[in-house]
Formats: C-alpha cells, sequence, structure tokens
C-alpha cells in the first residue's frame, strides 16, 4: 500500500491542476445539487419493531385519517393575578385563539379547553391542543409561524401565553458561534504546529471542502434517500474534525521529509505513503463504526451513520490527493520542520552537554519508560474514577422539560405542570385491538378500570372507539413527570394489564405516545450496545491486527477505548445528569442522558480513539521494524508524532467543543461528550497509557504467530516498500558512477 501511495502523491503533486480541478468541480456539482434539489423529506421518528411503534402504525390502519404520528401543540393560557380563565374576556380570548387556529393549513383539529375539561382546579390555567396531518419536524414554517402568532395576539391581551409541543421543533442547528471559535482554534494550533500560515491553511481549506461536498451531497439526496436535516449534523462534526486531522498528518510528514533533504514531490511522495498509509486504515475504522450504527435497526441513526462515513471517505480521499496538489501549489511558503528553529539558534535551549534539549515528547516517553507500572496505574485509576458516575446512568429523550427556561416550550411544560401536574406533559395512550373480543366495549371498560388501580395513574379516559368499533383509544395521564422512573414503571404496568388481558380475551392492548416511545428507543438502544460493540470492536480488532501484525497492541487498543469512553460518560453523567459544572457549559435543566448517548460515543469515540492509536503506534512499529529496541521505537514515535498527535486531539476538541454553545440540549450534550472523550483518550489512553504497556510488553508487544503472520496480507503501512525504492535508487547511483569511471 505504501508504494501505491507513494505513487500516487507524486502523481498529484506533479497533476496539481488537475486533481484540484477535479476536487473543485465536485464541490461545484454537489453545491448545485444543495441549491436545487426539494426539500428535506421526512424526519418522523419511527422505531421499527417496537410496541410503541406497532400501536401507531395501528392507529394509523384503524383510524384512517387521524395522523396519529403527526405534530401537536399546545397553547397554555394563564390569568393574571386576581383572575381565572373562566371569566367571560379570558374566555372570549381563548375562543379567538382556537377558531383562528382551526383555520390554518395541516391543522387536523384543535380542542376547545372548556369542553374538553382542559381547565385546572383553581381556575388559573388552561389549555388547547392542536393536531397536525404531518409530524412536527415536518409542518411548514408557515405553519409554525401561525401557532406563534395566535399565541402573541392572545398575550397582548394580558394572558400569559406559552407554547409547547414538537410542532415548534426544528432541524437542531449548532451554535454557528461556536463553531467559529472552533476553528478559530484550530487554525492557531495549526499554526503552531506547521511553522507558517500557509501550512496551517492547507488541512482547513482541505477540510473545508471535504465538509462540503459531503454535507452538500447529503442535502442533495435528501428527498430522493428520505434524509432529515438532522442527517447532516454528524456528518459536519466528524467530517471536519477527520479532515482537518488527516491533512495535518499528511503535512506535518511532509515537512519531515524535506528536512531529511528530499525535494519536494519525493517529499510529498513519500508523505503520502507513510502518513497516508496510516489516514487509510485510521479512516477505515472511523468508517467502520460509524456504519455500525445501522445494526442498530433505528432509521434515524442508520442514516446518521452512513452519511458521516461517507463525509469520512470524501476527506481521507482529499488528504490523499488534493493535499499533495496544494503542497505542489505551496512551493517553498511550507518549510522543513525544524527550518526555523535552526534559523534561530540563539534561542534553543542547550543542554550542559552542548545539544539541544529533547523535545517534550521525547522527554515524556522517556519518563513513562522508566515507570511505565507507576504511570499505567496512575492512568487507569485516575480514568476508573472518573468513570463511577457512569454507574447511576439515567437514560431517556430530551423533552419540553429539558429545554431552557427561556425558552416557550419549556414556560409552557412549566405552566401546565403548576396547573394540571407534571403527567399533562407525557400523556400515555392505550390502544385496544378488540379483534380477539367477544365483547369489545365491556374488555376495553374493564381495561379502564384495571388501569385506574395502578400507582401513579391520575386520569384515565374512556375508550374511544373507531367506526368499525373494533380498536379503542384509552388516555392515561401519569402523576409523575414524563423522564421519571415512576412513569416508565407505569407503561411497564400497563403493558402487564394487557397481557393479562390478552390471555382472557384475546384482544391485544398496546402502549403508546411520546413518552413510551422514549422508554422504548432506550430499550433498543440497550439492547444493541453489545452486538454493536462486538461487531465494530470486532472488525477494527481485525484490521489493526493487519495493520500492527500483533494481538496484543489492538487488544491493548481495544481496552485501552473501553476506558476512555467510560470515563467519557461517566463526565457526561456529572454534568448533565448530576450538574456538576454545569453552569460553566450553560446546560440549564438536569435530567436524563439521551437514549443514543452510549452507543453513539461508543461508534464514534472508537474510531477516532483509533486514529491516534494508528498514528502514533506506526511510527512506533516503523522504528522496531527497522531495527530499533522496543524502548527506543517507542521514544522514536513520540519523537515524530506525539507533537502532530496532540494537535490533532486539540483540534478535534475545539471542533466539538464548538457545538457546545447550541441552544439544542442533544447537540451540547453530543459536543461535551465528544470533546472530552478525545481529551481522555489522545492525552491519557495513547499519551500514558499505550507507551506504559509498551514498555512493560518489550518485545512481545510485537508477538504474532508465524501460521498468522503468513496468513494475513502485507499492507506496509511502515513504508518498507519505500526502503527498497531508495535501495534501488542507490545502486543506480553505484551503477551509473561505474559507467562514468568506465
Amino acid at each position: 500500500m505504501a508504494t501505491f501511495l507513494y505513487k500516487l502523491g507524486r502523481l498529484a503533486f506533479r497533476r496539481r491542476h488537475f486533481v484540484a480541478l477535479i476536487w473543485v468541480a465536485l464541490l461545484t456539482l454537489a453545491g448545485v445539487g444543495a441549491a436545487s434539489a426539494p426539500s428535506a423529506g421526512s424526519t418522523s421518528f419511527s422505531i421499527p419493531g417496537t410496541e410503541a411503534q406497532k400501536a401507531f402504525d395501528l392507529l394509523e390502519q384503524r383510524f384512517p385519517g387521524s395522523s396519529a404520528d403527526g405534530g401537536t401543540g399546545r397553547i397554555v393560557f394563564k390569568a393574571p393575578e386576581g383572575e381565572k380563565m373562566t371569566d367571560a374576556a379570558n374566555k372570549a380570548t381563548v375562543a379567538k385563539t382556537v377558531e383562528e387556529l382551526r383555520d390554518g393549513s395541516e391543522v387536523v383539529s384543535v380542542t376547545d379547553p372548556y369542553t374538553t375539561n382542559a381547565v385546572s382546579k383553581d381556575g388559573t390555567v388552561a389549555y388547547t391542543s392542536v393536531t397536525y396531518d404531518a409530524p412536527g419536524m415536518e409542518l411548514k414554517d408557515s405553519t409554525r409561524e401561525a401557532l406563534e402568532k395566535a399565541g402573541d395576539e392572545a398575550r397582548a391581551t394580558g394572558l400569559t401565553v406559552d407554547i409547547g409541543g414538537d410542532a415548534l421543533q426544528a432541524a437542531a442547528e449548532p451554535g454557528a458561534a461556536g463553531e467559529i471559535v472552533g476553528i478559530a482554534i484550530a487554525a492557531v494550533v495549526l499554526v503552531i504546529t506547521l511553522g507558517s500560515l500557509v501550512a496551517a491553511g492547507l488541512p482547513l481549506l482541505t477540510a473545508i471542502i471535504g465538509v462540503g461536498i459531503g454535507v452538500s451531497t447529503i442535502t442533495a439526496l435528501a428527498n430522493a434517500l428520505d434524509l432529515g436535516d438532522t442527517t447532516s449534523t454528524l456528518a459536519l462534526m466528524i467530517g471536519l474534525a477527520v479532515g482537518i486531522d488527516y491533512a495535518l498528518f499528511i503535512v506535518s510528514r511532509y515537512r519531515g521529509e524535506l528536512a531529511e533533504g528530499r525535494d519536494r514531490e519525493e517529499a510529498a511522495g513519500r508523505a503520502t505513503g507513510t502518513a497516508g498509509s496510516a489516514v487509510v486504515f485510521a479512516g477505515l475504522t472511523v468508517v467502520i463504526a460509524l456504519a455500525g450504527l445501522s445494526v442498530v435497526g433505528v432509521p434515524m441513526l442508520t442514516k446518521m451513520g452512513l452519511a458521516a462515513a461517507g463525509t469520512v471517505v470524501v476527506a481521507v480521499l482529499i488528504a490523499l490527493t488534493m493535499v499533495p496538489a496544494l503542497l505542489g501549489y505551496a512551493g517553498r511558503k511550507v518549510r522543513p520542520a525544524g527550518e526555523k528553529r535552526k534559523a534561530d539558534k540563539n534561542k534553543v535551549k542547550v543542554a550542559p552537554e552542548g545539544q539541544a534539549k529533547p523535545a517534550l515528547g521525547v522527554r515524556w516517553a522517556s519518563f513513562v519508560i522508566r515507570r511505565p507500572a507507576a504511570v499505567l496505574l496512575l492512568g487507569v485509576l485516575g480514568l476508573g474514577a472518573i468513570a463511577v458516575p457512569a454507574t447511576q446512568l439515567e437514560l431517556g429523550l430530551p423533552d419540553d422539560g429539558s429545554q431552557p427556561t427561556s425558552t416557550t416550550q419549556r414556560r409552557a411544560y412549566d405552566l401546565l405542570s403548576e396547573g394540571f401536574g407534571p403527567g399533562f406533559n407525557g400523556p400515555l395512550m392505550a390502544v385496544y385491538d378488540a379483534a380477539g373480543s367477544a365483547d369489545p366495549k365491556a374488555d376495553a371498560t374493564a381495561l379502564t378500570d384495571r388501569i385506574k388501580g395502578l400507582d401513579d395513574v391520575v386520569t384515565v379516559t374512556p375508550p374511544q372507539f373507531n367506526k368499525a368499533g373494533d380498536t379503542a383509544t384509552i388516555t392515561v395521564i401519569p402523576d409523575s413527570k414524563p423522564s421519571s422512573a415512576q412513569t416508565e414503571d407505569l407503561v411497564h404496568a400497563i403493558r402487564a394489564e394487557g397481557a393479562d388481558i390478552k390471555a382472557d380475551t384475546g384482544a391485544n392492548v398496546l402502549v403508546t405516545g411520546t413518552t413510551a416511545m422514549n422508554i422504548d428507543f432506550s430499550q433498543k438502544l440497550t439492547d444493541a450496545l453489545v452486538p454493536y460493540l462486538a461487531l465494530v470492536v470486532g472488525l477494527a480488532f481485525l484490521l489493526l491486527i493487519v495493520v500492527f501484525r500483533s494481538i496484543l497492541v489492538p487488544l491493548k487498543a481495544a481496552l485501552g477505548f473501553l476506558l476512555s469512553v467510560l470515563a467519557a460518560l461517566g463526565a457526561v453523567v456529572a454534568v448533565f445528569q448530576w450538574g456538576w459544572l454545569s453552569g460553566l457549559i450553560g446546560v440549564e435543566e438536569t435530567g436524563p442522558i439521551m437514549s443514543m448517548m452510549p452507543i453513539f460515543m461508543v461508534g464514534v469515540v472508537f474510531g477516532l480513539a483509533m486514529d491516534y492509536e494508528v498514528f502514533l503506534v506506526t511510527r512506533m512499529r516503523e522504528a522496531y521494524v527497522h531495527g530499533e529496541s522496543p524502548s527506543q521505537s517507542i521514544v522514536t514515535g513520540f519523537r515524530h508524532s506525539s507533537r502532530v498527535v496532540a494537535a490533532a486531539a486539540i483540534i478535534m476538541m475545539a471542533v466539538f467543543g464548538g457545538f457546545i454553545s447550541s441552544s439544542e440540549s442533544m447537540i451540547k450534550m453530543i459536543g461535551f461528550g465528544l470533546a472530552i472523550a478525545v481529551f481522555f483518550d489522545a492525552f491519557v489512553v495513547r499519551m500514558a497509557i499505550v507507551p506504559a504497556v509498551l514498555a512493560l510488553l518489550g518485545k512481545k508487544a510485537w508477538w504474532l504467530p508465524k501460521w498468522l503472520d503468513r496468513a494475513l496480507p502485507n499492507v506496509d503501512v511502515e513504508g518498507e516498500g519505500l526502503r527498497a525504492l531508495d535501495d534501488d535508487k542507490d545502486d543506480k547511483k553505484d551503477e551509473d558512477r561505474e559507467l562514468v569511471r568506465v
């Protein structure tokens, strides 16, 4: 592989005009496609195979036109001090609002609070519910604006009015200001690492082009492939981070090759052949981790994972072709590594022997080699302590109660809790399928009575049958808030009663609603975590065996990843669930951790963790293969790679950290979780635990059974084939000299 990539890098360097033209053409094509494509398709929340989803599907079949999965909005009214919502003037305002909403587009129904008992016992709070014929994420902007306008007009009469429900949901957008800050930090780190503005600009430019192609392609195909607006969020986040890192590794290796006296075309080829090989395998681990999200069986996660994996593939291809091409354009503006320091010898710190003081990475690696057991123990215990909060992990999905208190959704949530109790924000729906019942109405009434006798139940509505009389809906209002453990227990209790009903009568009972859907989603993700982890780690383990030609090094890499991801989950629980230091990153409301967070972090963090493993350890492997001792190869790996790996980690943390500024709790949590996971994995696991383990193992670290060594393909990540090219060139020079003498 190294030889092929070496030739590819030289070709891209020589034919830079052609390579640049291809990528600019692809960017233009993707941009035009995105601009002319129809708007994004469905983003409805679907979880095939779960009871809640089966109930929604049954309602669509038995109650045609009811829009069971349609968006909902709630306008909550609160009377001024000393007044009640039953006063004539306030009733007139509500009636006008209801009529105005009924005339809106996409509206299926609007309830009158005075005929549906939607007025609190003390008369101070009332609400009207609006049902739409499209899911909340798919509603037109004009529909949302009409809902907000109705609320504003009612508010102008002196009432306190706030709006809740998923009708106001829009695609989660990361904080633009945070992204800019993250990119700015990345630019500063690149300048410090690469020594010039031009060299620093190359990774930024290529990463932006790669993300532009990836996200524009997703937007262009959104309608055709039924992709939602949120699909591109992960692609943007991951594509930007890995795009900068991959280009950084190749540019850094290019500067190192220049420092060894190679001409620029040769240096570009060498950099692509060596660092490019690591980029390919690092990219493969990320793609495996992201594409592996498909095994979870949740369409939304599958689409996000595949879209992000496609963007990573684009980032790898750009690093292997466009980066060498741009290096050709840059010419002498990209200087050899260490050139600036050589030009200013007076500023170099000199050791007593008169030699330049070793770099920080070399000094750290030497320290770890002298004290491997202590460093290993400290690293493992430290991450283990941070991981402890993960044992108290509570999963759920964000609702209006997790929104900032400045939002109308949160205020509406609080008003409903104040007037009717917290359970009104998450009603449950029991769907009674009477197809197998001899007396549907009597059996449905019996089910209602049994639900009334359960704990944590405030209200149970009478069964509402469809025209055919074979299906009924029963609304259950819990006493506790939607995200509480008591509400989850109630869902399981109703389902247990339904199982008894089915055994007695043959009728089927399904529980659904947003709260039940969230519970089923959490359970599905929990059940899929172990198979997903086994698939992703197993495939990556096999890939790393091929790369490192070792059993213990990939095993150590996988165990180190598990340690870092558990520590990151512990930090997420401490901040977002317990509230520790939450004010520093703007977490206004603590609560359960987003259901997809564990499996999401496993996928993304594993791919990124293997990036650092590949880049750092391949350089150690390269030194060991070329004759250095195990201990010396560790120092050599750190001499050449530690600074770049540290820079790459800081850049990735800055990019992910930029998403913490998002107003959406989901995006904020993802940004924080990924940023802290990169910190733990890069600076604790890869920079401390990995060299400590390798130092303790010595030559055993690179052991591989002979039969397996013969069976594995030789991918030549260490660039052994390039050394053969050097030997051929030296032989050719010797022959030429002999001919001259003759």
